[in-house]
């Protein structure tokens, strides 16, 4: 695959607690295995000319968080948005589960792009809130610099990562999503749906040895 200086990683959400806990600490809302992509994610940033980085970033009592609705968690409730899955309380804004993977090591990343701060309202996509109107502000920010496509991995795989490509590719960016560079949630059919999801929008899943040995 022949890579140019409008291509981009978009790497979603490699925060502590979506990956297993680092020394006894992070792992909230921790991905099986979410960790073990880290490496293939490095070495995929140093092969693409541009890196940019999403971040949840939550308040206490967001609109996500189960104990903020005295529910248990992966209950679905009606937020005046939509529908809502009720998520542990994870990416607390400063804390250390919030932060990235130590193991995460692109220093040449371009931008950082937060979401999820908004106390009433969630952001699985990296270009717009879950009422799927709001914008984050990335696509302007892609458009300025001429970046037209868009390689997609990180986590998870069925929320944030499928968001970010469905709303890349409704917005006008060519978006392919790195299945070897993503782990997903697992809930019921949340990894069927997605590859429905990615397929009717014609979003393709590629192997990152296209990219690396290109």
């Amino acid at each position: 695959m022949t890579l140019t200086q409008s291509d981009a990683l978009l790497v979603i959400d490699l925060q502590n607690d979506f990956c297993p806990p680092v020394h006894r600490a992070g792992g909230a809302l921790a991905v099986t295995e979410g960790d073990t992509i880290i490496p293939l994610i490095n070495a995929l940033a140093a092969r693409l000319p541009h890196t940019i980085l999403t971040q949840d970033w939550h308040p206490t009592g967001h609109i996500s968080f189960a104990t903020t609705h005295a529910k248990d968690p992966y209950e679905t409730i009606a937020a005046p948005y939509g529908p809502q899955v009720l998520w542990p309380d994870h990416c607390l804004q400063h804390s250390h589960g919030a932060a990235f993977h130590p193991a995460l090591d692109v220093p040449q990343a371009e931008l950082i792009l937060r979401k999820g701060f908004r106390q009433e309202i969630d952001s699985y996509s990296a270009f717009l809130e879950n009422d799927h109107t709001t914008p984050t502000g990335l696509a302007g920010y892609l458009r300025e610099r001429g970046i037209t496509r868009l390689f997609l991995c990180g986590l998870a795989y069925d929320f944030c990562v499928r968001y970010s490509a469905l709303d890349g590719k409704a917005l006008g960016f060519e978006t392919i999503v790195i299945e070897d560079a993503s782990k997903a949630v697992n809930l019921p059919h949340s990894v069927a749906d997605t590859n429905d999801a990615l397929a009717a929008a014609g979003i393709p899943r590629v192997h990152s040895s296209k990219i690396l040995i290109a």
